[in-house]
């Protein structure tokens, strides 16, 4: 056969033969619509292994939270009860903005890290049972500071703190002195705790763990970030590793639970909205992309959180973040005590602060006798005040800061 004949007879066979398979595979096999580019902002964009899902919990609520007062169901209680509460670092520098995971903590607790940038640890126990759309479901996780851990020892005998470094004992040059002030040195604190001993290992540093626990996500917010902005956790996963440690609700070392001595705060205030405040607002080092705004919504009986301007929003839910009640809490303030420029904070003492709810407030003291003692926080009267079953925000402030309500 004339070879000129040959090449379009094969051409036309190679056609033919490749419209019958893509008919065969468009029409008979189905296409899974399911499996997308990872590190994606959007839940359709995220990979499937990414996901986790939200659960819904069917029958009564019957079961009070101990840390925010909220009732779940029995089945919910069953999940935390078998735990200790998780307290997680995550950043509030303008590039880490929007967060992941703080509209599932039970209370969350916002100072200054360094600069007049602000600094979240979140707490998670109950409201996290519902879950999140993703497995890497907090973040961007930061560093420890010494004055988190004096918060963070209220809430087990051994904390579950989880966190990406911290404070500790630098040096200028490799073998020189140190140059960190020793009350900040917040590494070798968490060691002098005991959280990193063999039994009570509650300590949960990124450098301690495996990429399925904490990994980077550089395009988490739609936008590439720097490094420092990018590392995201898993709750269930971190969870899992303490368990792993010997860690659940109970410390295996010497079979007590975390909430042995733990002191419940009240919750018996009624969900009971006036229409006193109409917002409440307030700084840090007056950087105005750190100025705080809580707008009161009498329909819902919420205060939606505003950051810098700004409707502060939870990525992973897409939706405000918001609170039943709000603590101002007003510490003595040290600034820059080395010269990596660390703060401190007086959490332990005694001092002054306000409470926010059902849209007014009131002035209260609040007291904390040592580390692991709870902080109490009392009226005017002496008695010790009743939240409104929900979010608690423990806004930490340096003593003298300006408070501006809108009537």
């Amino acid at each position: 056969m004339d070879k000129k004949v040959i090449v379009p007879v094969y051409t036309g066979l190679f056609l033919l033969l490749s419209g019958i398979f893509y008919l065969t595979f468009d029409k008979l096999i189905p296409v899974n619509q399911s499996i997308a580019t990872p590190t994606s902002q959007t839940d359709s964009d995220q990979e499937v292994t990414d996901q986790d899902g939200v659960l819904q919990f069917e029958g009564p609520k019957t079961e009070a939270c101990p840390l925010n007062g909220v009732l779940y169901t029995k089945e919910q209680q069953t999940i935390w009860s078998a735990r200790r509460p998780l307290l997680v670092m995550i950043e509030n520098h303008l590039d880490s903005r929007p967060q992941s995971g703080l509209s599932n903590a039970d209370v969350i607790y916002e100072t200054v890290a360094e600069g007049g940038i602000t600094r979240f640890m979140a707490v998670y126990y109950c409201a996290v049972t519902r879950g999140s759309t993703y497995k890497y479901d907090v973040g961007p996780v930061r560093s420890a500071r010494t004055y988190y851990l004096d918060l963070a020892s209220e809430y087990s005998d051994y904390p579950l703190y989880t966190h990406v470094g911290g404070a500790n004992c630098s040096a200028a040059t490799p073998g020189g002195p140190c140059t960190t002030a020793k009350k900040a040195q917040a590494i070798e604190q968490i060691s002098q705790y005991g959280w990193n001993n063999k039994g009570t290992w509650s300590d949960l540093s990124q450098f301690s763990l495996s990429y399925k626990v904490c990994r980077r996500e550089p395009e988490r917010t739609g936008e590439v970030k720097a490094t420092e902005h990018t590392m995201y956790c898993s709750t269930e996963a971190l969870w899992e590793t303490a368990a792993d440690r010997g860690l659940t609700n109970l410390t295996e070392i010497n079979k007590t639970s975390w909430d042995k001595n733990f002191k419940t705060w009240q919750f018996t205030q009624k969900d009971n909205p006036t229409v006193s405040d109409k917002s409440i607002s307030f700084g840090f080092w007056g950087d105005a992309s750190y100025a705080v705004k809580w707008v009161y919504d009498q329909t819902s009986n919420n205060y939606v959180r505003h950051n810098g301007g700004e409707i502060h929003i939870d990525i992973d839910t897409k939706k405000p973040l918001t609170t039943k009640n709000v603590i101002i809490q007003f510490v003595k303030e040290t600034r820059s005590v080395d010269e990596h420029v660390h703060n401190l904070y007086g959490i332990i003492g005694t001092g002054k602060g306000v409470l926010i709810q059902n849209g007014t407030h009131q002035d209260i003291t609040w007291s904390k006798n040592t580390r692991t003692s709870r902080t109490i926080f009392k009226d005017k009267s002496g008695k010790e005040v009743n939240f409104v079953p929900g979010t608690i925000w423990i806004e930490i402030l340096p003593i003298g800061n300006k408070i501006e309500y809108e009537i």
